[in-house]
């Protein structure tokens, strides 16, 4: 049962104090070594950060051993309501620069807050000004991560930071993802428009289109776990490449399949080339957006694609 923070004695804000800056310090150790080899900058940073959250701890131990002697019991934030507990950073699988400073802005807000409200309850004068020094301290920390995010931008570092995590997107979500709506935007033509051409019956098109953009994702997907682990290509954990590029390939089968819910086959047909046009230059801006792929170069590219297995499927459709 946790305990009311207006219940804690000094001794046990003291013993929470203590508990907090340890916890603190090992998340900034955590952050740390998550992107040191990407991201050195922050990680040097975050280690500063850490260093200074255990002098904060040694100088609540000092105080604490002078007032209450050697034995600190183990309080936790999940001890005592309305402290906001932090994410586990281990178990996070990805962890980006922005979210890194969002959370630095969290925890140290949440550090100030506390010490500014144990300092005004505390009735000792030494344990007063040692937790609104803490209080200014946690501000200070504030305005340190927004220098060195200053002085990041000012030198180009945050530019790189920014420039390496955007390649880390594009290698772990926007490849896959590519990969997955191109294949399922496109394979997926010859058999729908072939059935809709043979039998000229909505549902009959539907059905096919529905079954070869499920199979056609539960292929993709497992092609795309199955081909690399990630470790060495820095490609990211196979098991979430392989959902983005099985959730998009079923996503571009079905995009020009769904039309076909409707009763009217012209309609319907009428619907489904509209939607592959937009699927194709959707397909076409994200490679210019982010494969640095000239614009009308991929389009020329995607459209001539779709265009061929479309044609196909008509011709086998209609034979």
């Amino acid at each position: 049962m946790a305990k009311a923070f207006s219940n804690l004695s000094e001794q046990e804000i003291l013993a929470l104090a203590i508990s907090m800056e340890e916890e603190d310090g090992r998340i900034y150790g955590d952050m740390a070594d998550k992107v040191r080899d990407n991201f050195p900058s922050t990680a040097a940073a975050l280690t500063r950060m850490r260093q200074e959250e255990s002098g904060h701890r040694q100088r609540l131990i000092d105080s604490y051993r002078e007032r209450f002697g050697e034995h600190i019991p183990q309080i936790q934030r999940s001890d005592v309501k309305g402290l906001v507990r932090q994410p586990p950073i281990w178990l996070m699988k990805t962890l980006t620069v922005a979210q890194i400073r969002r959370q630095i802005g969290v925890m140290e807000l949440g550090s100030r807050k506390f010490y500014e409200v144990s300092a005004a309850r505390s009735e000792d004068a030494g344990i007063r000004k040692l937790l609104g020094d803490l209080a200014i301290a946690e501000a200070d920390h504030s305005a340190v991560a927004a220098k060195l995010d200053r002085e990041q931008i000012a030198s180009g570092e945050r530019a790189a930071e920014d420039e390496s995590q955007r390649r880390m997107f594009v290698l772990q979500v926007v490849q896959p993802g590519l990969a997955g709506l191109m294949d399922g935007s496109v394979s997926t033509l010859a058999p729908l428009f072939a059935a809709a051409f043979a039998t000229h019956s909505s549902r009959d098109a539907f059905l096919v289109g529905l079954a070869s953009s499920v199979g056609a994702g539960i292929s993709m997907g497992f092609a795309e776990a199955l081909s690399d682990d990630g470790a060495i290509s820095g490609r990211g954990h196979p098991m979430m490449r392989g959902f983005v590029c099985g959730l998009m390939t079923m996503a571009g089968g079905l995009g020009h399949t769904l039309p076909f819910m409707i009763a009217d086959f012209h309609a319907a047909f009428t619907v489904a080339m509209a939607v592959v046009a937009v699927e194709l230059l959707v397909i076409s801006w994200i490679r210019h957006h982010y494969m640095d792929t000239p614009f009308l170069s991929a389009a020329f590219q995607v459209i001539v694609g779709g265009v061929l297995v479309f044609v196909a499927g008509m011709l086998i459709g209609s034979s």
